[in-house]
């Protein structure tokens, strides 16, 4: 298969290579800033433990990253990492049913937006161990083990994610059914 045309040239496609890291580079940098940030919010609950792994295994991925592009010559944009900064914070701007503090739905959507960052880690590992069979700078040992963790973490994100949607979504509908005979729901007022 053919991924380069006639007129792309070898410069072009380290050049594509360099912005494709870079881009990389800043969703590793806004997913880190996340997790580190929820890790911060739940240091004192359950899911604390689990989201402070994530974060500091993030950070070392996102090192790695700097490595392999270091490795392959590819100079690092320090405006694509600031512009993954700006990113994170710009979600924090959710709408999550309140204005000035945390909702249930705060942890819903970040871990949405963790796996998603996640598995776009995982896609950009897959694209350089195909890029490896060409050009033996890449280590594949290292890219498999930065693979297999990639895909622990978004099996622990899966699991936390469906955990609090259930508690988030699921917690009204038990509340406004309680104390009542299963199979037996109120009529909401002004209904017959």
């Amino acid at each position: 298969m053919r991924t380069t045309s006639a007129h792309d040239t070898p410069h072009d496609a380290r050049k594509l290579l360099g912005i494709y890291l870079n881009d990389h580079l800043a969703g590793a940098t806004a997913g880190v800033d996340l997790m580190q940030r929820s890790a911060k919010s739940h240091q004192d609950s359950p899911l604390g433990p689990q989201l402070e792994r994530l974060a500091r295994e993030g950070a070392q991925d996102r090192e790695s990253l700097k490595e392999i592009m270091r490795s392959l010559d590819v100079p690092e944009r320090r405006s694509r990492a600031a512009l993954g900064r700006l990113v994170e914070k710009a979600g924090r701007l959710k709408l999550n049913g309140r204005l000035f503090s945390r909702s249930p739905l705060s942890d819903v959507l970040e871990l949405e937006a963790m796996r998603l960052d996640v598995q776009g880690k995982a896609s950009g590992w897959l694209n350089l161990r195909a890029l490896a069979q060409r050009d033996d700078r890449i280590d594949t040992a290292r890219l498999a083990r930065l693979l297999e963790r990639a895909e622990e973490q978004a099996e622990m994100l899966e699991e936390l994610r469906t955990r609090c949607a259930v508690r988030t979504f699921a917690t009204g509908h038990a509340a406004a059914t309680a104390g009542h005979p299963k199979g037996h729901h109120p009529k909401p007022r002004g209904t017959f």
